[in-house]
């Protein structure tokens, strides 16, 4: 037994395709080692760009403290826009979400979250981007349950209003 979510959400994730943005154009920038800007609407000036892979829903638990953030956004209210999502292992193993050679999550900095949920498919929370919600944290907990065979067991991640990363 590994554990379960509490009052389950499914978190739409958009990860960022850091392969398609280095080998598709304009590609990566040698002098400073990180995605080129490109020129997208003919006015000289290079805009960056963002290549992600196709959206995927993922089961999620919206941890208590930024329950109240949340309800506040419709209203407009965000002093801070900032949410955490916990994620079972279980899930993101079902996806194929975690790498088979290393064991490490495939949800990772830059990463960003398009809306929440319910279990039935029906929009709980949109995200509105720009500005967007982006990770800037995925961390493990929840080690040691399953006395027979220890593992890990739950991925923390926290989103944030940062600008989109031009992260490798």
């Amino acid at each position: 037994m590994r554990g379960r979510l509490i009052f389950p959400f499914l978190a739409e994730l958009y990860r960022l395709d850091t392969i398609a943005m280095a080998t598709q154009p304009p590609g990566y920038d040698d002098d400073f080692k990180e995605p080129a800007l490109l020129d997208s609407d003919g006015d000289g000036v290079g805009d960056a760009f963002r290549r992600e892979h196709p959206p995927v829903r993922v089961p999620c638990q919206v941890e208590p403290e930024t329950l109240d953030a949340l309800r506040m956004t419709p209203s407009g209210n965000t002093p801070q826009s900032s949410i955490d999502l916990v994620f079972h292992f279980r899930d993101l193993e079902r996806l194929a979400l975690v790498d088979a050679t290393t064991g490490e999550a495939l949800i990772r900095t830059s990463d960003r979250l398009g809306g929440l949920f319910d279990t039935e498919g029906q929009l709980v929370w949109a995200v509105r981007t720009p500005p967007g919600l982006y990770v800037t944290e995925a961390r493990h907990a929840g080690f040691g349950l399953f006395r027979r065979r220890p593992r890990r067991n739950l991925l923390m991640v926290s989103f944030t209003d940062r600008p989109a990363g031009r992260s490798s």
